[in-house]
C-alpha cells in the first residue's frame, strides 16, 4: 500500500516498513515449537530479513526502480513521489512548454511580416484584355501586368519566381517569420502590380520583395536588384521607404551574391547590382520597404541553366532569406 505521498510502505515486515516482522511458521506441522526453538528461529528470520534489507536498500528493486525506504531516509522522493521545486523542469510538462516557448522566441524572425512578390502569374498569357488594362500608379499609368520573359527552352519566368517564391517562404517560416504571398499560383491572372503594393501595405510588412527573372541581352548576364525611386505623385509618396529600402537592397545583393555566386548583371547599372527605379507601380505605391530582383537573365545561356536549376533556385531562395534577415535585424538603416 502506499502512503499520502505515493511512497510505497508495504504490509509490516517488509523493507520500508517500522514494524518487525511476523515470525514465520511452517504449515502442516502438529508439534509446537519450545520457547528455545522460537528463540532460535526468531533470530534467523531477523538475520534473512536483515540481509535482504541490506541487498535491496543498497540498490535497486526487482523492478529496477530506487528503493522507497531509502529515499524517505535521505529526504528524496521516491522515482513515483511528486517532484521537488529543485527538480529539472524537463520532468514537468509545464517546464516543456517554457522551453518550447524559449525556442520559438529565439527564432531569429518571430513577430516579422515578410510580403514575397511572385512576378507575373503563369496564366496571365490567356487573359491578355485583363493584364492589360492600365492602372495607375501614382506618377503615370501602366499595365495591369504581364506575361514576363522565358528562357530560350521556354522555361518561364512566372514559373521561376513562383518556385523560388514558395522555396523562401519555407526558410523564412522557419526562422519564425508570418509569410504573405501576392499570389501562389492559384489566382486566374494577375494580381495588377497597384494591387501587389497593396498586399504589402495591408499586412504592414517589416519588409517586401519582388522576385523576378531578367529578359536582357542574350549576350548580357548576372543579377540586379531595384530600389525605389523617391516618388510623390497621386497615390504614390515613396518618401519614408526609400532610405530604408535602400538598406533592405544592398542586404539582399550582399547575399544573393554569397551563396549563389552570381555576379552583378554585366548589362546595365554601371555592373553594381543595383538600379532605382520610379517608373514600377509595385515601388511607387508600397508605403513598406520593398526592392525588386532581377535574379538572372533568362534570355543568356548560362542563367537560363542556372535558373532551371532546382538547386540553384534553392541557393537563391536562401539567399534572399539570409538577406531578408539581415535587413530585419537593423531594419532602420
Amino acid at each position: 500500500m502506499s502512503d499520502e505521498y505515493g511512497f510505497f510502505s508495504g504490509p509490516p515486515g517488509y523493507p520500508g516498513s517500522d514494524e518487525p516482522p511476523p515470525p514465520r511458521r511452517r504449515r502442516g506441522r502438529a508439534v509446537v515449537l519450545s520457547a528455545v526453538a522460537v528463540a532460535v528461529l526468531g533470530c534467523a528470520g531477523w538475520f534473512g530479513w536483515g540481509a535482504w534489507g541490506a541487498i535491496h536498500h543498497g540498490g535497486k528493486d526487482s523492478a529496477g526502480g530506487g528503493d522507497a525506504a531509502s529515499a524517505l531516509a535521505s529526504g528524496s522522493p521516491a522515482r513515483n513521489g511528486p517532484p521537488s521545486a529543485g527538480s529539472s523542469p524537463h520532468a514537468s510538462p509545464h517546464g516543456s512548454r517554457s522551453s518550447s516557448a524559449s525556442a520559438s522566441a529565439a527564432r531569429p524572425l518571430a513577430g516579422k511580416t515578410v510580403v514575397i512578390d511572385p512576378g507575373h502569374n503563369p496564366n496571365n498569357a490567356e487573359h491578355a484584355t485583363e493584364i492589360n488594362r492600365l492602372v495607375n500608379v501614382g506618377n503615370s499609368r501602366k499595365a495591369c501586368d504581364t506575361t514576363g520573359t522565358e528562357s530560350n527552352a521556354g522555361y518561364t519566368e512566372s514559373r521561376f519566381t513562383l518556385d523560388v517564391s514558395r522555396r523562401l517562404r519555407t526558410l523564412l517560416q522557419a526562422e519564425g517569420a508570418k509569410v504573405v504571398l501576392t499570389q501562389d499560383g492559384a489566382t486566374p491572372w494577375g494580381p495588377c502590380v497597384d494591387q501587389r503594393a497593396a498586399i504589402g501595405n495591408r499586412a504592414h510588412a517589416d519588409a517586401a520583395i519582388s522576385i523576378h527573372g531578367d529578359g536582357g541581352p542574350a549576350s548580357g548576364s548576372g543579377f540586379h536588384v531595384i530600389m525605389p525611386a523617391r516618388v510623390v505623385a497621386g497615390a504614390a509618396d515613396t518618401s519614408a521607404i526609400t532610405k530604408p529600402s535602400h538598406t533592405l537592397g544592398l542586404d539582399i545583393r550582399s547575399a544573393f551574391r554569397s551563396v549563389t555566386g552570381q555576379h552583378y548583371a554585366d548589362y546595365l547599372a554601371g555592373g553594381l547590382g543595383m538600379d532605382t527605379r520610379s517608373d514600377l507601380g509595385g515601388l511607387n505605391l508600397s508605403k513598406v520597404p520593398k526592392v525588386f530582383i532581377e535574379c538572372g537573365n533568362m534570355r543568356n545561356s548560362g542563367d537560363a541553366a542556372r535558373m532551371t536549376s532546382a538547386s540553384w533556385r534553392q541557393k537563391a531562395a536562401q539567399g534572399l532569406a539570409d538577406g531578408l534577415t539581415a535587413f530585419l535585424e537593423h531594419p532602420s538603416g
